[in-house]
């Protein structure tokens, strides 16, 4: 049952953060956008690809060479087949760091925070604030994979931006796509200067007014495992850990 969650969890962050360029194989998921987050650059893996699994790997590697990018899976608890990891360690894939995937039982709550302001569009400094919590190689992408979200009038997810405000400045960011009972929590940031404020701890809780308005059970998010302020403001508010996950490249 947990694995289930887990699995559907997997999936919903692949519909809330689109790559650029995508194809199905064989129930894995290609996804490549020439920078921008792991999501956005690597193989979700979430069906079992039959019989022959070298075969599939194969067509993969082809389509990133094609890209002239490295080879990318991201391999969860939940990956398909079970022993894909073993599969892409014995050709010569590397390991990358852990992350995690957290989970929250949205909660019934009043009033999104006074100083929230909720938009379906990027509201002012909402992507200044996003941005300047991203490495440089990724702040080229991300406008174009926000500009790449789900738009409500095609799609059954709805897409939510939340900028905290300290008077007329944005200092905190952060999105979530809620997807039928599950709600996401993305685009988390505070500028520099504003960090211990409070502004992303609002953005939490407005997030979680936003899902328990919509009908949305359960919050998830996916994290580093090494970024303990992160981690520690996500425990803070209520959130347990419900998977893992790491990446392998092509070496």
């Amino acid at each position: 049952m947990l694995f289930d969650h887990l699995r559907d969890i997997e999936r919903a962050a692949v519909r809330s953060w689109p790559a650029l360029e995508s194809h199905a194989i064989d129930g894995w998921i290609w996804r490549f956008t020439s920078g921008g987050s792991i999501r956005a650059n690597s193989v979700a893996a979430l069906d079992d690809p039959g019989a022959d699994v070298d075969c599939v790997i194969d067509c993969i590697e082809a389509l990133y060479r094609e890209r002239s990018a490295p080879a990318v899976f991201t391999v969860s608890d939940v990956s398909q087949p079970p022993d894909l990891d073993t599969r892409l360690a014995a050709r010569g894939y590397l390991r990358g760091d852990d992350h995690v995937t957290m989970t929250k039982v949205v909660r019934s709550t009043v009033e999104i925070p006074a100083a929230c302001v909720v938009a379906t569009t990027p509201p002012d400094g909402w992507m200044e604030a996003y941005l300047s919590g991203l490495s440089a190689d990724r702040r080229t992408a991300a406008p174009k994979l926000i500009a790449n979200l789900p738009k409500p009038s095609l799609s059954t997810l709805g897409v939510f931006f939340i900028a905290h405000r300290i008077g007329s400045t944005t200092t905190s960011s952060g999105l979530t796509v809620i997807d039928g009972t599950l709600a996401s929590i993305q685009c988390m940031a505070t500028v520099t200067e504003a960090r211990g404020r409070g502004g992303a701890k609002a953005v939490l809780a407005a997030i979680e007014v936003i899902a328990a308005q919509h009908g949305a059970t359960s919050l998830y998010l996916q994290t580093s495992g090494d970024n303990t302020a992160a981690r520690a403001l996500y425990t803070a508010a209520g959130f347990t850990i419900a998977g893992r996950y790491h990446t392998r490249t092509k070496s």
